[in-house]
């Protein structure tokens, strides 16, 4: 094993402390089947579909990972990616789901495309790092509104929540699991688990699967979607990846890694699934010590077990969810310690990010602000210099996708 294809010696690492950490990664990601099922149905997808296209995906994901760049990150569908999916592309701008699965191929083919180029790198060094930090400050608060919004003021969303905080705090391994046990367990004892009365089968699965389409959608509304959702994909993947490799202290993987998850994105949608990222998650498996793509190999193998289980998910209350998407929302505001609001051309556009995408429910007109306002903001104080070109031209083009739009 050690002379394989992940070539373990040479990462200074052994089979078994990949093997753990590949089975930590998979226990800190698992809550991705529950949540991302719960949130893919409010969009008109049927639960248990959602939820076994979230495990295919995932599989699909981890896989490509490990097999094409080698590296130690887990890949599933994304937070936040997947409001974007249900709140932004089919609530409120009227599309089905499967044009929505539409425009994650699509878009997951134009960050293909990218990727494969230097283009992606480049762009890792082009965008400012306070709009970078931006998207996921904003993107953390609204996945907070979101738990919220699905806890509701009630004694058993409440004592999810105080459980949740607890066990995070205690850094107990598998956290997200056993909030979801307990806080399930709770509802039932304050009786207010979902109905499910009647057999939840598996079988439906094959109304999701390849059934992306951009048929019957207007390009007015299909093209600013593709374009929002390739400009979200493209920034929060290279800094997640970029992310993850310093951390592994392997900075030469960023190519394949990046093209990974842009063939993942592919995937996910063709599967019928939400966009795939790189997982926030993936530092616990790289802190356990994992340095090969043989820890998303391992969760990648791992993940069709879940099958088992998947037709008892849609039981899980959202208070027993809502605390997730709170803690996961809260680390990521935490980036707002990156954040220098001594100069304000740079506060400014940030800030109109980071306030935009909760209040709007829309990722894509708060990233559309920050990246327009950023050049004029320059402009107006006379520092365009300061302003890579590359920076007017997407301005420019979120300008006429809004205005489009």
């Amino acid at each position: 094993m050690n002379g394989g294809i992940f070539k373990l010696r040479e990462h200074g690492t052994t089979f078994v402390k990949e093997l753990s950490a590949g089975m930590t990664g998979f226990l800190t990601v698992i809550y991705i089947i529950a949540v991302n099922g719960l949130i893919l149905s409010e969009a008109g997808m049927p639960f248990e579909a959602a939820a076994a296209a979230t495990i295919v995906s995932a599989a699909a994901g981890c896989l490509i990972m490990a097999l094409w760049a080698n590296a130690p990150i887990i890949i599933v569908p994304g937070m936040g990616i997947n409001a974007m999916f249900a709140y932004t592309f089919v609530n409120e701008m009227g599309m089905t789901w499967q044009q929505a699965l539409g425009v994650t191929v699509v878009s997951g083919l134009l960050f293909t495309a990218v990727t494969l180029t230097p283009i992606a790198g480049k762009l890792n060094d082009i965008v400012p790092s306070s709009l970078k930090e931006a998207i996921t400050i904003g993107l953390g608060l609204f996945l907070i509104v979101i738990g919220v919004e699905k806890a509701g003021l009630t004694w058993a969303s409440l004592l999810t929540l105080l459980l949740a905080v607890l066990l995070f705090w205690r850094k107990v391994p598998g956290v997200f699991i056993w909030v979801i046990l307990a806080g399930t367990g709770i509802a039932w004892l304050f009786g207010t688990l979902p109905d499910i009365s009647g057999a939840v089968g598996m079988t439906s699965y094959t109304s999701v699967f390849g059934a992306w389409t951009v048929e019957e959608v207007s390009p007015v509304v299909f093209i600013p979607a593709v374009f929002s959702l390739t400009m979200v994909l493209l920034f929060e993947n290279i800094g997640l990846v970029h992310g993850h490799l310093k951390l592994a202290e392997q900075p030469q993987k960023f190519q394949r890694a990046v093209q990974s998850n842009a063939f993942a994105v592919v995937a996910s949608g063709l599967v019928g699934s939400s966009a795939n990222v790189s997982a926030v998650e993936s530092a616990a498996p790289i802190a356990s010590g994992g340095r090969t793509g043989l820890v998303p190999l391992v969760a990648g193998l791992l993940f069709p077990l879940a099958f088992v289980a998947a037709p008892y998910l849609n039981m899980v209350p959202g208070s027993a969810v809502a605390p997730i998407l709170i803690i996961i929302g809260v680390l990521m505001t935490l980036n707002i310690r990156q954040l220098s609001f001594a100069d304000w051309t740079e506060s400014i556009p940030a800030l109109a990010i980071i306030a935009i995408i909760p209040i709007t429910s829309s990722i894509a007109d708060g990233i559309a602000a920050g990246f327009i306002l950023y050049p004029l903001l320059k402009m107006t104080r006379g520092r365009f210099r300061e302003v890579p070109v590359p920076m007017y031209v997407i301005a420019v083009l979120f300008l006429m996708n809004t205005m489009i739009h």
